[in-house]
């Protein structure tokens, strides 16, 4: 009966580890949209400071313009995050059920070896 307590402190590892990952992306997210906030808030604050806020015109600020094209590249990583989220999520609730199934089993033995 050993198997069955390995094979639940395995499923119960692999649980931990799958939450982990999906707050670490989770965290990822929010840090990636915190800083596109910031990004967004400069580039207000360079068009209203040049005066010039359409980024076709050949004086717009070359800083608005990189900030404009790092919030872009933010913003491109936060859906890849979040398709990753979406794959850790389903991949959480799979060894979830994993886990329960295994608890079960070990259960089932332990009261059937103290019924014994």
């Amino acid at each position: 009966m050993k198997a069955r307590e390995s094979l639940v402190r395995l499923k119960e590892f692999q649980v931990r580890e799958k939450q982990r990952q999906l707050n670490q992306l989770q965290m990822m997210m929010a840090e990636f949209e915190r800083m596109t906030k910031d990004l967004e808030n400069q580039i207000i604050f360079e068009e209203k400071k040049s005066g010039i806020s359409d980024p076709q015109h050949f004086a717009y600020p070359t800083f608005a313009k990189a900030a404009r094209q790092r919030a872009d590249n933010l913003q491109v990583s936060i859906r890849e995050l979040k398709t990753q989220q979406d794959a850790a999520e389903l991949a959480l609730e799979e060894v979830q059920a994993e886990y329960a199934k295994a608890a079960a089993l070990e259960e089932r033995d332990t009261s059937t070896r103290l019924r014994a």
